[in-house]
């Protein structure tokens, strides 16, 4: 399992239901359910992953995190886990709050375009390859890159509270740079957020 999914998992309180958006082979629900007897659902796309899923005993839907989350209630689940999907969907502000009306609390992870790679990269003339981002240009997912100050203006703006964050470097090590000036050596941001309180009626 990455490194960034154990962090997540040391987040999840025991024996919760969990929403994994995008969730892969399902590595990191079937070890939150042998370590933490946690419940839930994965969302996957891609029909091999949701086979790996089936395999390792997960509970995985096939469908679209970009065609919304509509069959799930409010509030109906503990947490809504999206790891490095964020930047692939075609309105990620809307998939955020749509994690946050399902779920108690969402916890997201993106790769920080505005880490000392990307730039350098970038004031060479060339779209950043890096190991948060390493495909091409031409053959990417990411449609919708950010840095961690965008993100943490978006959920300003939409008064999201940050409960928890946490900042990875290279191999997803947590060092004290990535930790005291995320927005330009955090190669990877994780990030637990609740939902703005509706205003009394």
């Amino acid at each position: 399992m990455r490194p960034e999914l154990r962090i997540i998992a040391e987040w999840i309180e025991p024996g919760a239901r969990v929403l994994d958006l995008g969730c892969g082979d399902g590595a990191l629900l079937a070890h939150l359910m042998q370590s933490r007897d946690v419940s839930g659902y994965g969302l996957e796309i891609d029909p091999a992953n949701v086979l790996r899923c089936i395999e390792n005993g997960v509970n995985v839907i096939e469908a679209d995190i970009d065609a919304g989350l509509e069959e799930f209630g409010d509030q109906s689940f503990d947490y809504v886990v999206m790891s490095q999907a964020l930047q692939a969907l075609q309105h990620p502000d809307l998939a955020i709050r749509e994690i946050l009306r399902v779920g108690q609390v969402g916890v997201l992870t993106f790769p920080n375009f505005g880490h000392w790679r990307a730039r350098t990269q970038l004031v060479r003339g060339r779209m950043p390859m890096t190991p948060a981002l390493p495909s091409r240009w031409y053959s990417t997912e990411n449609i919708h890159l950010c840095t961690v100050n965008d993100f943490e203006a978006l959920c300003h703006e939409q008064a999201w509270s940050i409960l928890r964050r946490n900042f990875t470097g290279p191999a997803q090590r947590q060092g004290w740079l990535s930790r005291s000036i995320p927005n330009l050596f955090a190669e990877s941001a994780l990030y637990m957020l609740k939902g703005a309180i509706p205003a009394a009626a």
